[in-house]
């Protein structure tokens, strides 16, 4: 998880929110453990000023899956790898508010100085 440069680790869910207001763009995203279930992470989305977070949980067998609520007879989806999860999101009409547009870059983690990344989306390919 730490290689994902969405990825802020043990940020409270304000300072995930604050980070995602100051975007200020719908679609943008960005990825945080669980304040309240622990080895569980949260997807922030923000849309339309508002942020909605999805949880990400890892089940027994190693895959990860998005926690809401789906249409009767709509299977939950499972990914080998959280990029994989991300790049799926990156589509329209997924089943979340809006597709993932805009990543919110861990500047702790970018190989690029502050402001470098600006203007840029950091896509994550599927492996």
């Amino acid at each position: 998880m730490d290689a994902l440069p969405i990825y802020h680790g043990g940020i409270t869910r304000e300072a995930g929110e604050k980070l995602l207001l100051a975007a200020g763009t719908d679609g943008s995203y960005l990825l945080r453990d669980s304040e309240s279930i622990p080895g569980v992470y949260c997807l922030c989305v923000l849309h339309q000023g508002y942020v909605y977070t999805y949880r990400v949980s890892k089940t027994e067998t190693g895959s990860f899956h998005v926690l809401f609520d789906t249409a009767p007879g709509v299977h939950r989806r499972l990914f080998r790898k959280v990029h994989n999860l991300i790049s799926a999101f990156q589509k329209p009409n997924q089943g979340i508010v809006t597709h993932l547009q805009h990543p919110i870059i861990n500047c702790a983690k970018a190989k690029y100085p502050s402001g470098r990344n600006e203007g840029h989306n950091f896509h994550l390919q599927p492996s």
